[in-house]
């Protein structure tokens, strides 16, 4: 096992085009790190730099204690799980799991050793015999992960692994994949682009943006505490509302907040809107136009806008009719307010 270290690490295409900018980052051994961000942010180029398909234009990459710029991928101690698979379809299943411990010189015995632990871990003993054309989606993903598993490397680098999967597979892997990083404890970096699998796998996250790291934290310090307007409308579905006190946008903060000015960006996430019901812990009214609701089980989100067009969005009970087309306040307590000032930077009270 072995930490990652990142440091001033950058890609630059034809000289002029920078996928990433300077990107630094320090991976505990034995975390696992979700790379998270939009399409087109740099996450796999990011990835495919740690596995050294990629080179990089300037920095440091440290795995282990190990400066591996210059190194090739398989001399990296790195196993890398891709989102199609990559199954050699003429071998059985034992034979994918075996073919790289083979390449290496691992005496036999140990070779069924690990492919008998492996294949008990992941459930997939009965496959050992069958070809990858013979298995589902979710069965193939699993004897990927194995082919990674039984190398028994430093660290493993996931791919979007779980986006060929249909929404169902893709939950049960989700709980798979987390379960079993737990018990083999190596460090890991996951790379996606839906932030609900991110939320689910993470020990931390990093939030990218345009080649650069927006912020890095916990889920829940993400999600609580958004740094910037882009993580906090990235993290959370629906994402954060965003509003800007105008003269016709019916935004009352309680006396005294000094934090509503005309720069200032107000956030609020829909579940911390509620429709006025006369609660003395107010801090944000505002009124809403609602406009369409959306029934997601035991509870609906509302759409609406503002009377300047500024779209809100608010979770009620499954059970609450809400009329369309109709006006209606919802209130948020002082807590759940988020401030930003006109760079989209967080403020912080005083």
């Amino acid at each position: 096992m072995a930490g990652i270290t990142l440091k001033d690490v950058r890609k630059s295409y034809g000289g002029n085009v920078d996928a990433i900018k300077g990107v630094s980052l320090d991976i505990s051994d034995g975390e696992l790190v979700v790379l998270v961000g939009p399409s087109g942010c740099g996450k796999s180029t990011l990835l495919r730099m740690i596995a050294g398909l990629e080179a990089i234009t300037s920095g440091e990459i440290n795995i282990g204690g190990r400066i591996v710029n210059r190194l090739e991928p398989s001399e990296r101690d790195i196993a890398m799980v891709f989102q199609n698979y990559a199954l050699y379809p003429h071998m059985t299943v034992r034979q994918n799991l075996a073919y790289g411990l083979k390449n290496r010189n691992v005496p036999a015995a140990e070779i069924d050793q690990r492919i008998q632990s492996t294949a008990r871990s992941l459930e997939i003993e009965a496959f050992l015999e069958r070809k990858p054309r013979q298995l589902s989606g979710g069965q193939r993903q699993r004897v990927a992960m194995g082919r990674a598993i039984v190398r028994e490397p430093a660290a493993f680098l996931f791919d979007e692994p779980l986006s060929n999967l249909d929404a169902k597979l893709r939950v049960q892997m989700r709980v798979e994949i987390k379960r079993l990083q737990r018990s083999l404890a190596t460090t890991s970096v996951y790379v996606t682009h839906d932030q609900m699998e991110a939320m689910t796998l993470a020990d931390r996250l990093v939030v990218l943006n345009s080649g650069r790291i927006e912020q890095v934290g916990t889920p829940i310090e993400l999600y609580e505490r958004p740094a910037t307007t882009f993580v906090a409308t990235f993290i959370g579905s629906p994402s954060m509302n965003l509003l800007k006190p105008t003269e016709t946008s019916t935004i009352a903060l309680s006396p005294g907040n000094r934090l509503g000015g005309a720069d200032t960006t107000i956030g609020v996430r829909p579940e911390d809107l509620h429709l006025a019901d006369g609660a003395s812990d107010v801090a944000f009214r505002v009124k809403v136009r609602v406009q369409a609701a959306e029934l997601v089980g035991a509870e609906s989100y509302v759409y609406g806008a503002l009377a300047d067009g500024q779209a809100v969005v608010f979770r009620v009970s499954g059970r609450s009719a809400i009329a369309m087309d109709t006006e209606c306040v919802v209130t948020a307590s002082a807590g759940s307010l988020h401030f930003f000032d006109g760079h989209g930077n967080r403020i912080e009270p005083a």
